[in-house]
């Protein structure tokens, strides 16, 4: 049993331009990079209690945007 049908197996492979393998493993590395990412962010999401950039109704003072006021 296949995920994708045959149709859309060439949709992706057009869409893509997929002429040889390097292209191929290029396509699914960046297809995978972007699924990665976002089970990562929602992970933090779910963990932290907040979403990013998220300010209101937190318990904590940090930020999740990489700015914070620090003295050294």
């Amino acid at each position: 049993m296949s995920i994708l049908t045959k149709e859309q197996l060439k949709n992706f492979i057009s869409e893509n331009n997929i002429q040889s393998i390097p292209d191929l493993y290029a396509s699914l590395k960046n297809l995978f990079k972007d699924t990665i990412q976002e089970m990562l962010e929602a992970e933090l999401s779910t963990e932290l209690g907040y979403e990013k950039y998220e300010k209101k109704d937190k318990d904590t003072p940090n930020s999740r945007n990489g700015y914070t006021q620090k003295t050294v």
